[in-house]
C-alpha cells in the first residue's frame, strides 16, 4: 500500500475504526461496556489501541493491557492520546483473576499475519486464560472474545494448527480475510479497512463484498442463527416529561426531527404511510416527507399509485417516523388532501431531472414486463426532454396530512418507555392541543 500514498499510520487508524466499528454493531452499547484491549508489540497491537480510543468516543468503556509496549513514535502517541481520555492501562499482573467478573468483551490485538513462531510471556499465558474463557467458559456468562485480524496464536493459513488455541467469538478480518478464517467457526465475521484501492484488488484477484453505507465494516461469511424471540434492546434515553416538552406538537415534532439531521441519521425525513380503502383493508409503505408547518405533513406521489387510491375511498392516514440510533418514534394521525396544482408545479421542478423523467416514466402501482421496458421509456424521454423544461404529468403531485393526533415515543430501559400524546380538545370554545402520557 505503500507506493499507492498510504502510511502506515493512516491504515491503522483506519483498521482500528472498523474493528471498534464491527464491535459496536454486534455487541450493543448498554449491555456490553467494559471492554479489555490486549495489544502486543506490534502492528496488531497498534490497532488495538486505535480501537480501544474510538469505543471510549462510542461510549463504551475500554480498559488497555500493553505489556511490551513499542517506543517507536506512532504508538507512543497512540498511548498519548488513550492517557490524555483518561483510559486506564492494565499492568498483566493487576489483571483479575476472573476476567469474566470484570469485562464483557476481550479484544484480542496480541499478534497479526507477521508473527510466527511461539508466543513469549506474558502473551502464553494471556492466550491461554483466553483458551480458559473460550473452551470451559459459558458464552452468555464470559466476555466474548474479538481477535483482530488473525486469533493469536494462530497460523495465518492453516489456522489452529494444533488445536489448543482460543476460539473468538469474533474475528474482524482487515484488508482482506487471511486463509487461517477459513477455520474460523465463531457467529461473528467481518470485514474492516475500507481503503483497498482497485490496483490492489486487481493485483491480488481479491474479491471483496461492498460495504454498506457509510458503515467501516461489512459482515462476511454465514449469518449466525438467531431465536427471534430473545431479540430484545434495552434502551437508554433520557426522559421524555410533560413539563419538559413544547405545547404544541408541531414545534415539539420540528425540534426533534432538527436533533434526527443534527445527529446525522440516514434520510430521517423517511416515514411509513398507512393507508386504508373503504372496506377498511391498511396498506403501508416508506415514503419522503417533503415539507412540514402548522397546516401538515406533505409529500408527492402519483396519483394513480395504491395510496392514491386508498385515499381517494378514506381519507384518513397515519404516518410514523422511526429513529432508530435515537430510540425515538412519532405517530401522526389525520386527514389527508391534496396539495394545490401550484405547489405540486413548484416542488417537480426543484428536483433533479432524472427525478422528473422518473416520476413521468412510472406508472406507480401498475404491472410492466420488465426493468428494461422503464429503461427505454427513460432513454426516450431524455432524448425527447434533452434541451427544455420536462413538463409535470397531470398524474403527479402532493398530499397534505392535517393532524389530529400526535405521539411521541422515547424507548426507555426494562420496556417502560414514554409515551406523550397531543390531541385536540375543546376548551372554552377554543380547540386546543392536550397532552397525556400512555402506559407503555
Amino acid at each position: 500500500m505503500g507506493p499507492l500514498g498510504f502510511s502506515v499510520d493512516q491504515l491503522m487508524e483506519l483498521a482500528g475504526l472498523s474493528v471498534a466499528a464491527a464491535v459496536a454493531e454486534v455487541y450493543k452499547l448498554g449491555e456490553c461496556t467494559r471492554v479489555l484491549v490486549i495489544c502486543g508489540p506490534g502492528n496488531n497491537g497498534g490497532d488495538g489501541l486505535v480501537a480501544a480510543r474510538h469505543l471510549h468516543h462510542f461510549g463504551y468503556k475500554p480498559y488497555v493491557c500493553y505489556p511490551k509496549r513499542t517506543p517507536k513514535p506512532l504508538y507512543s502517541g497512540l498511548c498519548t492520546q488513550l492517557e490524555s481520555l483518561a483510559i486506564p492501562f492494565v499492568p498483566v499482573e493487576d489483571l483479575p483473576e476472573n476476567l469474566s467478573e470484570e469485562f464483557d468483551i476481550i479484544i484480542d490485538a496480541m499478534f497479526g499475519f507477521s508473527f510466527h513462531g511461539t508466543p513469549r510471556p506474558p502473551f502464553d499465558d494471556l492466550i491461554n486464560r483466553l483458551v480458559s474463557l473460550s473452551v470451559n467458559g459459558n458464552s452468555a456468562k464470559r466476555p466474548a472474545i474479538v481477535s483482530v485480524d488473525i486469533p493469536s496464536g494462530w497460523h495465518v493459513e492453516e489456522g489452529d494448527v494444533n488445536g489448543g488455541g482460543f476460539k473468538p467469538d469474533m474475528l474482524v478480518s482487515l484488508t482482506a480475510p487471511k486463509l487461517c478464517a477459513k477455520k474460523f467457526t465463531g457467529p461473528h465475521h467481518f470485514l474492516g479497512g475500507r481503503f483497498v484501492p482497485p490496483p490492489i484488488l486487481s493485483k491480488y484477484k481479491l474479491h471483496l463484498p461492498p460495504y454498506p453505507g457509510t458503515s467501516m465494516c461489512v459482515r462476511i461469511g454465514k449469518a449466525p442463527s438467531v431465536d427471534i424471540s430473545t431479540l430484545r434492546e434495552n434502551y437508554i434515553s433520557p426522559e421524555l416529561l410533560e413539563n419538559q416538552v413544547m405545547p404544541d406538537p408541531f414545534d415539539q415534532f420540528a425540534r426533534w426531527f432538527d436533533e434526527a439531521v443534527t445527529a446525522g441519521l440516514r434520510e430521517p425525513n423517511a416515514m411509513a404511510l398507512t393507508t386504508a380503502n373503504k372496506e377498511g383493508k391498511p396498506s403501508s409503505r416508506m415514503v419522503l416527507l417533503k415539507g412540514v408547518d402548522k397546516q401538515g405533513f406533505v409529500w408527492y406521489t402519483n396519483y394513480g399509485s395504491q395510496k392514491a387510491h386508498d385515499l381517494s375511498e378514506n381519507p384518513n392516514a397515519a404516518l410514523l417516523f422511526y429513529w432508530n440510533e435515537m430510540n425515538r418514534q412519532v405517530r401522526v394521525e389525520g386527514s389527508v388532501q391534496k396539495v394545490s396544482e401550484e405547489e405540486s408545479e413548484k416542488y417537480f421542478h426543484s428536483r433533479p431531472r432524472g427525478s422528473q423523467l422518473g416520476a413521468i416514466v412510472s406508472k406507480q402501482s401498475t404491472v410492466i414486463a420488465g426493468r428494461e421496458v422503464l429503461q427505454q421509456a427513460y432513454k426516450e424521454l431524455e432524448q425527447k426532454y434533452s434541451d427544455g423544461v420536462i413538463p409535470k404529468p397531470d398524474y403527479w403531485g402532493g398530499y397534505r396530512l392535517i393532524p389530529k393526533l400526535f405521539e411521541f415515543w422515547q424507548g426507555q430501559q426494562s420496556r417502560l418507555h414514554d409515551r406523550l400524546q397531543y390531541s385536540l380538545r375543546e376548551v372554552d370554545g377554543n380547540t386546543v392541543w392536550h397532552i397525556e402520557r400512555l402506559s407503555p
